[in-house]
């Protein structure tokens, strides 16, 4: 379940292909001005994904059970 989205893209109308970050909302709760989400054993902690669509991105966050902020970078950026 999508709770946030952080779009860290440079070129924000590239939906093609996109690297996407799914990290657990609880990791956004040392924020300042987060609402914050109760973390729970059942957390998603970190996971990535590459060169995969804007709507996959979306689709792929959506499906987890868990609450998950999805971190979006350009192609080529923000993974390792």
């Amino acid at each position: 379940m999508i709770c946030n989205i952080i779009d860290r893209r440079t070129r924000p109308y590239r939906w093609r292909e996109v690297n996407a970050i799914l990290e657990a909302t609880s990791h956004d709760n040392a924020c300042e001005d987060a609402d914050l989400q109760p973390a729970t054993d059942d957390d998603l902690t970190y996971d990535q994904r590459e060169n995969i669509t804007l709507a996959e991105a979306i689709a792929w966050a959506s499906s987890e059970s868990s609450a998950v902020t999805l971190y979006l970078y350009d192609k080529g950026a923000g993974t390792t």
